[in-house]
């Protein structure tokens, strides 16, 4: 494990969510942005310091491919390491599993089928899930804690979700989470928003329990790789 995080250098450990990790505490994050900002990235970030910690993740990719997202995981890791591969480090190799869903038959209760299949035939069994491309601007408040109650059925550590947020839409709640997700911040422990300004990438910890930076902190992201930039 010390080889593995000598060899991967996450800048986003600067929130310090690596030790709840660690711990076991049950949460569930949530990044926002507007579409194409880079989302993916952030979570692909959390996802493998998860899987460095010696958790099997899941990946949920809502309306991508098996390849696209693979994709991700390549680019990213090569950024974080000196151009390693995921099949040069052990440790995210074997506690990777994808897993695509059409838009239009993505379920908790499809998930949850799906996941016990795995689980049952002792082919993978997560604990730590990455939800990417939940259409919460269609969800109901019922749904999402839906969600939290089958993280902890299903004994995972954490879910990490994305959310796409709409310029023209200016409702926020009283922590400042834009719309979709303006009513049922409550329900999540995390939410980071990503924030584009001028010729800049921001960062924004609007919600971070048990985290190393406080609420209303702004972290720098590197444009060309949403890194977030060492200070």
């Amino acid at each position: 494990m010390a080889n593995n995080d000598s060899v991967v250098n996450n800048p986003l450990r600067a929130l310090g969510l690596e030790d709840k990790a660690k711990s076991g505490l049950r949460s569930m994050g949530l990044v926002m942005s507007r579409a194409g900002l880079g989302k993916t990235a952030i979570l692909v970030q959390f996802a493998l310091d998860c899987m460095l910690l010696g958790n099997r993740v899941l990946h949920v990719s809502i309306g991508e491919t098996v390849g696209k997202t693979r994709s991700w995981y390549d680019d990213i890791l090569s950024l974080l390491s000196e151009g390693e591969s995921v099949e040069d480090i052990p440790a995210i190799m074997n506690n990777r599993m994808i897993m695509t869903f059409k838009e239009s038959s993505f379920s908790r209760a499809v998930l949850e089928e799906r996941l016990n299949d795995l689980v049952e035939q002792d082919i993978f069994k997560p604990e730590c899930l990455i939800i990417d491309g939940f259409d919460f601007g269609s969800a109901s408040r019922e749904s999402v804690q839906e969600m939290r109650t089958f993280m902890e059925q299903s004994g995972l550590k954490m879910i990490w979700f994305s959310s796409v947020r709409h310029r023209e839409d200016p409702r926020t709640s009283a922590d400042g989470v834009p719309a979709p997700c303006h009513e049922i911040d409550d329900l999540f422990d995390t939410v980071l928003v990503i924030n584009p300004e001028g010729n800049e990438m921001n960062l924004d910890i609007l919600k971070c329990e048990e985290c190393a930076v406080d609420p209303g902190t702004t972290l720098k992201l590197d444009p060309s790789t949403m890194l977030i930039q060492k200070a």
